[in-house]
Formats: structure tokens, sequence, C-alpha cells
């Protein structure tokens, strides 16, 4: 190979390989495809890059390949969701309706909305992020305690 052609190849190499983006929820983290996550539990602890209130936990069960349920902090909720690859997609929460204090009922109003525009599901190291529409961060959970890990 010519050496004159040595830099505009370099060059192409470092611009694609500036194209190509993780969309990583950290910087120097990079977001790779989920486990599988059927039957797996989740706690969470950043909902838009904001700490979650620490009780009562919000959740996020897996139960087979189509139904999810959980904690929304103060209410439990069931959903259907789609996964494909990394694309997820929830269909509509139906949740119980306890009245909650103001801040809890913030948090959880936040967690059913990112969950109703989640677009894409990736892991983050042992975390599992979940990217909404129009939310610059994610939603970030670790694995509940009692949960099996994921087959």
């Amino acid at each position: 190979m010519s050496r004159a052609l040595l830099p505009p190849l370099l060059t192409l190499g470092l611009l694609l390989a500036a194209c190509v983006s993780t969309e990583s929820a950290m910087p120097g983290e990079t977001a790779g495809a989920p486990a599988n996550v059927v039957g797996s539990e989740w706690q969470l602890r950043e909902l838009g890059g904001v700490k979650a209130i620490p009780s009562p936990e919000a959740t996020l069960a897996f139960l087979d390949g189509t139904r999810a349920s959980g904690s929304g902090t103060c209410n439990r909720f069931t959903a259907t969701y789609e996964l494909s690859g990394n694309s997820i997609k929830f269909g509509p929460i139906a949740s119980t309706r306890r009245a909650c204090p103001p801040e809890i009922a913030g948090q959880e109003e936040r967690y059913f909305a990112s969950l109703q525009n989640a677009e894409r599901i990736a892991s983050g190291g042992p975390d599992l992020l979940i990217f909404s529409k129009g939310a610059d961060k994610p939603l970030r959970f670790t694995r509940a305690a009692t949960a099996k890990p994921a087959q």
C-alpha cells in the first residue's frame, strides 16, 4: 500500500469510529446489549440522572417475555412489554391508586412516564439502563438482592 494512501485511510477510520455511538449514560462508560432480562427483578437507583427515593423502592420485574410488574414507589403496577434486540416498548401501565405523599407521587409519575416513553435497553456494567424518548439520562437499575440471575 502506498504511503500516500495511509493518512487519508487513517483519517477515514478515525471519522468512522467517531460516528459510532454507544449512547452511554456516564462519561467513560459503555452501554452494551442487555442480558436476557426475562425472570429478573430490578431496583430503580436513578431517574433521569437524579437519585431515586430509597424507601419505598421503585422496582421493575420482567415476569416473562411479555409481562412486567413492580412498584412505582407507592403503587404496584403491571404492563406488557416488547423487547427486540436493544429496543424496548411498554404497553399501557395499570396501577393501584393509593394516595401518596407529594414527593413520592412525583417520582412515581416521572417513573411511569419514563417507562411509557422507553425506547432502548442496555447494560451499563452491573446496571440495567432504560433510555426514554426526550430524556437526557436513562433510568438506572441495579439487580434486586432477592432476584435470581437472568439466564
